[in-house]
């Protein structure tokens, strides 16, 4: 894999570094490919949380989507130190002893400090959120009241300091278990959408988006 230097100390990845890149468009892939990100942060009292936030890339940057009310995520936004991993998981590493058998994935672990993203340009933060995770229908919704953005919070965390491991190795059993008769190999595992389910209180005669049927069999 093609490596850059860490761009710090601390996110200069120590075990397994040959499955570690520094690359930032290598990065951006897999964020883009992500719908969420699992964000780490300290309540006032230091006990650790991690959260599961709604994400899209804006630029350089990582949008984080959250309640105003939450208090974690306030602490998030007042710039508190935090940590957002995004990870995809690409398929079961099934090897002959349970020691070697293990997971292909890509990860990217960004550290740093969020800040609020507030006024107009919170609004568009809202769109491109929605436009990440449900692709055409930021063209379609009512836009957020007043009342509703002030219940939102969104956050910004620069993708400025970050790793990225990505396993993708063949297995790797020891030479005393290869004549083993036990099958070995890779599970490939697919992220795909399912078929749409209406909502219980649709009005009648109203279909599904043509855009959205697609999704089953992907998406752009």
């Amino acid at each position: 894999m093609a490596k850059s230097a860490a761009p710090s100390s601390r996110t200069q990845v120590k075990r397994r570094p040959n499955k570690a890149s520094y690359d930032k468009d290598l990065a951006y892939s897999i964020i883009d490919q992500a719908l969420i990100a699992h964000i780490a942060i300290t309540d006032e009292t230091g006990q650790p949380y991690s959260l599961p936030v709604g994400i899209a890339r804006d630029g350089d940057r990582l949008l984080l989507h959250g309640s105003a009310a939450s208090r974690l995520f306030r602490r998030l936004i007042e710039g508190h130190p935090c940590s957002a991993t995004i990870s995809l998981l690409d398929g079961l590493v099934m090897a002959r002893s349970s020691f070697e058998s293990s997971i292909h994935y890509r990860s990217v672990v960004v550290l740093g400090q969020a800040y609020e993203v507030t006024g107009e340009e919170k609004m568009r933060a809202f769109d491109a959120i929605v436009k990440h995770l449900m692709p055409g229908r930021e063209l379609e919704v009512r836009k957020s009241t007043e009342v509703e953005a002030k219940q939102t919070a969104v956050a910004a965390l620069p993708i400025a300091e970050f790793s990225i491991k990505v396993s993708n190795l063949d297995v790797g059993d020891l030479p005393e278990d290869l004549d083993s008769p036990l099958w070995a190999g890779i599970i490939p595992i697919e992220h795909r959408f399912g078929t749409p389910i209406n909502a219980g209180d649709l009005k009648p005669g109203i279909p599904v988006p043509e855009y959205i049927a697609k999704w089953p069999n992907g998406r752009t």
